[in-house]
């Protein structure tokens, strides 16, 4: 396929869309992948990514291998994530801790609209039981997924890199939150206070955990892309749907823990309605923002319909 510079600038922003909603804890960057039309492309491109290509390198030279392997969109989608995690951690984290209803109000209405736009692909029936019995377990799955209780912290390095392995996976399936797999295992405050500190041992060791784990499960996702499309869409899009308990924005603390920085954070919270909220519910900006989640995916579905109309015309 052949780009113009101006198609991997998208890209790259697109990365850094990926990016900014992995550092939140229950929204997921394969989510964001899906829905900006590159999920497939990302899936088969690391699925491509073998010994065979080793074998290719030494045979037909570095040029040949770097446009088998996909390279430029890789790279520019990895520089995109890259950027936006170093540069966004901070920026995400502060506004988690002193605006969490805003956030979770954009990202309500981001996933909302995508369950939406990801169910409309599926093209089913009133007959197709098992795809909604597929989408119902998936979304069951999701749902149980955020009602795990995290676990205490730990900052070995053989955790840390399986705690990569696990939570890279989780980040390329739509609806489960990478970042809410580190808080379930208690690896999510590590991670990100070595990228903020910039610790580049804790960061590699990390990053050597998922490299494994994505090279890995995408042939997984790839052969149930192939074998299994409409079954695992359902299954992503009830992802999807069970993850929505975990971003509504209005919840109540059931119980609390301490944090790495010996702050007071909540464990167990429980969604409730922004009526009986204690404090202000802000319900008029967070249903702007929410409004402005629908749209953003709207228009990202319009551009991406008029994208392959063009290709086809």
């Amino acid at each position: 396929m052949k780009r113009s510079p101006l198609d991997y600038l998208i890209i790259s922003l697109k990365g850094m869309a990926m990016g900014a909603a992995d550092v939140v804890p229950g929204v997921s960057g394969g989510t964001i992948a899906f829905i900006s039309g590159i999920y497939e492309e990302l899936i088969g491109t690391l699925n491509n990514i073998n010994f065979l290509l080793l074998k290719h390198l030494k045979t037909q030279g570095l040029k040949s291998t770097w446009k088998k392997a996909n390279g430029p969109f890789l790279l520019a989608l990895l520089l995109g994530v890259f950027v936006s995690i170093v540069s966004l951690a901070k920026g995400v984290e502060w506004v988690l801790e002193h605006h969490p209803i805003l956030l979770w109000s954009f990202f309500f209405g981001l996933i909302l609209a995508s369950i939406i736009y990801v169910g409309k692909q599926i093209k089913t029936t009133a007959k197709d039981f098992k795809i909604f019995i597929a989408m119902a377990i998936g979304a069951a799955i999701a749902y149980l997924i955020t009602t795990i209780n995290p676990s205490v912290a730990s900052d070995t390095n053989l955790f840390l890199f399986f705690a990569g392995a696990l939570a890279i996976c989780a980040m390329i399936l739509p609806g489960i939150s990478g970042a809410f797999i580190l808080v379930i295992i208690g690896a999510y405050a590590p991670v990100l206070e070595a990228i903020n500190s910039r610790n580049l041992k804790t960061i590699l060791i990390f990053g050597a955990g998922a490299v494994v784990g994505l090279l890995s499960f995408s042939k997984l996702l790839k052969w149930l892309f192939e074998k299994y499309h409409r079954m695992t869409l359902a299954v992503i899009t009830g992802f999807m749907i069970g993850s929505l308990n975990k971003i509504w924005p209005w919840k109540t603390a059931l119980t609390f823990r301490i944090n790495s920085k010996g702050i007071k954070v909540p464990l167990n919270e429980e969604c409730i309605s922004p009526i009986s909220f204690d404090g202000d519910p802000q319900l008029l900006q967070a249903i702007g923002l929410m409004v402005f989640g629908v749209l953003i995916i709207l228009i990202l579905e319009k551009i991406s319909t008029t994208n392959k109309l063009d290709e086809t015309a």
